[in-house]
């Protein structure tokens, strides 16, 4: 078993190839315990996270992967105050809007919007909020891949959110393929107002991303890419978006 500081610089390594940025202001840590392999520290955004995540995986010699990787907050938001923010852009989207929305509170659960009693009516489901030290926790049941996606990018899209676990179960259950990852997608960079969705293309193969097209700024080609990867279970995301003034 090689050692973790020996997988620490490999995966730096090949994080500061893929991605070009450093993250000498960010440190990470890797440790092997109980024969898994956890990896902490902070990380700018949700983007690096991931691609961590996944350079991790690929240089663990196929351990249990413990993520503890959290995404900076500047400035920090409260736990109360976020949960209510992504409560609130949950009620207002539009895909959720025959969800029963809940939070959370102190071990009480808030119903947001709707009642529990239409949880378990066709064409419904619920999403309960939890938010601990800025790690947001999505439970409870959707009806289709592309809701499950979309609860996590909204999350995501909520300034303070420090990590997303999306524990939404899916009733039916439902494979999540290439076709589906590219169609909610297309949903996200659509719903994005920071993105020119009709100026990018996606193509998926074995759930790895690929954005092409072009767009007006380097902002707006991270912003398609970030959007990309605050889709839950990808197998990667490339991008070449190309920028035209």
């Amino acid at each position: 078993m090689q050692r973790s500081d020996t997988v620490l610089k490999q995966v730096m390594a090949a994080f500061e190839r893929e991605s070009h940025l450093k993250l000498h202001n960010h440190p990470i840590h890797m440790s092997f315990d109980g024969g898994a392999l956890t990896v902490a520290g902070e990380v700018p955004d949700v983007t690096s996270k991931k691609r961590l995540l996944r350079l991790t995986q690929r240089h663990s010699e196929g351990k249990p992967l413990v993520d503890q990787l959290r995404v900076a907050a500047n400035p920090p938001v409260a736990d109360g105050e976020l949960r209510t923010h992504i409560g609130e852009r949950l009620a207002q989207a539009v895909d959720f809007r025959n969800c029963v929305i809940c939070a959370r509170v102190k071990g009480e659960l808030e119903v947001l919007r709707g009642t529990m009693d239409e949880a378990g009516n066709d064409g419904s489901g619920v999403i309960e909020v939890t938010v601990e030290d800025g790690v947001v926790t999505l439970t409870g049941q959707v009806i289709s891949l592309s809701h499950r996606h979309l609860a996590s990018v909204t999350a995501w899209w909520v300034g303070g959110c420090r990590d997303v676990v999306n524990l939404l179960e899916l009733v039916p259950a439902e494979a999540d393929g290439d076709d589906e990852i590219s169609e909610v997608l297309h949903l996200v960079l659509e719903t994005d107002l920071r993105v020119r969705a009709e100026q990018i293309t996606i193509n998926v193969e074995n759930q790895k991303i690929t954005l092409a097209g072009w767009v007006a700024t380097e902002a707006e080609k991270r912003q398609a890419e970030q959007d990309a990867w605050c889709l839950d279970a990808i197998g990667g995301v490339v991008n070449r978006i190309q920028v035209r003034a």
